[in-house]
Parts: C-alpha cells; sequence; structure tokens
C-alpha cells in the first residue's frame, strides 16, 4: 500500500487526498492536495512536488497534464506528489508564505513543531524522505527565463554526478549547476542520498504552455529512463552554466533589451540601455563575461539598482 496523507493505493491503484500541514486562521484544517501512484510492479519511487513558491504554476500546470497519462497498470513502482506545497501562497497568488513572510523553499528539512512554512516543509519532507528520486518543479517566478533544470547540491557533493544525470535526462537544454542556498529541497535532499533536481520551467505571469508541456516532457523522460515505464530515453548534449552573474539597473526609467534570451554574448556586448519616458538614452550595461543571456524581468520599468538581467557563464555541454 502507497500512502501520503489520506491517499492510498494498493498496487496497481492510484488515488488522490490531502496531506495535513496544520490549521489555517479560521481554526480549519489545511491540507495540500496529493496523489499517489501504486505501480503494478515494483520498481524505484518518484517523488515530484509544485508550487512551493506561490506565485510559480507552471509545475501546477505540468502535474495537471501529467496525472491524467497516468496508468498504474503500466508503471512500476510508486510516484507520489505534492501539488501545491506553499498552501497560503498560492491562495494569494504571492511568492513567499504570507503566514510568516517567508520563502518556503528556503525552510527545508522543516520543523514539525515550527512556524507555518517549516511545518509544510517537515511535512513534505518526510513524504520524500525514501524517495529514489525527487523533482521539484519551479519557474523563474514572473520574469522571463530560459526553460533549464538546476542542479543546487555543489560540484564537491556525493551525489553530485547522481543529480547531473537526473538534470540531463530531464532535458530542458539548459543546466545551471551551482551550489544552492541553505534550506533548498535540491539542497537538503541530496544529503540524505536523494537524488533531487530544481527544473525552472521559464518564467510567466499564469501558465506558459511551452514551458508547461517542456516539464510533462521531462518527467516522462525521468520515468522512461529509470524504469518507471517501459521505454528508452536517448539524451542530448545540454548547455551547462556553473556561473550566474546578475545585473541591476544603473538609473531609474525604461529598459529596452540588446539581446534575447538564449543569445551567446561576450564581454563588452550591450545587454540593455535604459531611456527615459521619451526614448533618450540614460544608460547602457554591458556584460562583464561571455556567456548565455539566461533571464530578464518582465516589465520594463526600473529604479536605480533594480534587478534587470541574468547571464549564465563559465558554460559547458555536458
Amino acid at each position: 500500500m502507497t500512502t501520503l496523507g489520506t491517499a492510498n493505493a494498493a498496487p496497481g491503484e492510484m488515488d488522490t487526498g490531502r496531506l495535513s500541514v496544520g490549521e489555517a486562521r479560521d481554526g480549519s484544517e489545511v491540507g495540500l492536495p496529493v496523489a499517489v501512484v501504486n505501480g503494478a510492479r515494483d520498481g524505484k519511487t518518484l517523488y515530484i512536488q509544485a508550487v512551493s513558491d506561490g506565485d510559480e504554476l507552471n509545475g501546477l500546470g505540468v502535474l495537471q497534464r501529467l496525472v491524467p497519462q497516468l496508468d498504474p497498470a503500466d508503471i512500476a513502482g510508486e510516484i507520489r506528489i505534492v501539488g501545491i506545497v506553499n498552501h497560503y501562497g498560492f491562495q494569494v497568488a504571492e511568492h513567499r508564505n504570507p503566514i510568516d513572510d517567508t520563502k518556503l523553499n528556503r525552510t527545508y528539512p522543516g520543523d514539525a513543531t515550527g512556524t507555518s512554512s517549516e511545518r509544510i516543509a517537515a511535512a513534505t519532507f518526510e513524504a520524500a524522505s525514501d524517495a529514489d528520486l525527487i523533482l521539484d518543479l519551479h519557474q523563474g517566478s514572473t520574469s522571463r527565463m530560459l526553460n533549464e533544470t538546476r542542479v543546487r547540491c555543489g560540484s564537491r557533493h556525493r551525489l553530485h554526478r547522481d543529480c547531473l544525470e537526473l538534470a540531463k535526462v530531464f532535458d530542458c537544454g539548459y543546466i545551471l549547476d551551482q551550489k544552492g542556498p541553505d534550506g533548498q529541497l535540491a539542497r537538503a535532499a541530496p544529503d540524505e542520498g536523494i537524488p533531487t533536481i530544481d527544473p525552472e520551467l521559464g518564467g510567466a505571469v499564469g501558465w506558459d504552455e511551452e514551458s508547461i508541456q517542456k516539464g510533462v516532457k521531462g518527467v516522462f523522460n525521468v520515468l522512461h529512463h529509470y524504469g518507471f515505464l517501459e521505454g528508452s530515453v536517448e539524451s542530448r548534449p545540454q548547455t551547462r552554466a556553473t556561473g550566474f552573474e546578475q545585473y541591476g539597473s544603473p538609473s531609474g526609467g525604461l529598459t529596452k533589451f540588446a539581446v534575447d534570451l538564449g543569445d551567446e554574448v561576450s564581454r563588452g556586448d550591450t545587454l540593455f540601455e535604459v531611456t527615459d519616458p521619451f526614448g533618450s538614452v540614460k544608460a547602457e550595461v554591458t556584460a562583464d563575461s561571455e556567456g548565455i543571456f539566461w533571464r530578464r524581468r518582465r516589465l520594463p520599468q526600473v529604479a536605480t539598482g533594480e534587478y534587470v538581467c541574468s547571464v549564465g557563464t563559465d558554460i559547458d555541454q555536458f
């Protein structure tokens, strides 16, 4: 029997339910939506979650399209899914958990007696704790961003190679291989021996269908490669960045980009200009290093020092 919260599935069955993570301000129980798929044959366990950042919805779009396509009769092993991790942030379309003003994906492995975010992290981490693989689905918040997969354990970690293989199999085409901040699930789970990746499925307000479909394909790649489903996946070379440079605006105004996402840039190339409301150029920002234009803000208006864009650096093919 596979159990996650109130969802229970015998071999060859699927079920949905709720995972309790506490109570809301009116005393009602807060339960995260969960699904379990118990394959007809023995195999590995895959844990998937989405929306740990409350305004990152593309991962939820992946799950909405993925789960109806999963037939337990065809699957070997178990798939456990938490559809919406940051319940409170999702309800108000905010990145952080508004109950404790915390970025939930900085609280893993959590604390079952701690803050709201720590309790959610503890409950979902426990659900993932005996998995063989973890996919933590994200997107670039409301920025515009490449579809990429992040390996966050660090190059010296004993599971680095395993995490990198998982990222390559997921196949977004781009990999950011850089140690992440403390408290990320993709940092905490490898410490427990579980290869984990953080697919960043583009960036959008609302749902971006191209990124969602890329995520669905990525999950199926994992299911085939690791034996949950029959069949094989032919992996292709990925563009990997191990550095990440962020650029802010030297003045206030409107940004005008000189490059597009995915473009190669060289040191000294213009990334963007800042103009006044009537089109006069106030500032020009150039690349400090060669790399790939990776991420940019969605709206043009910026204040002095405000984030504008990022370049992935130290590029190779993996």
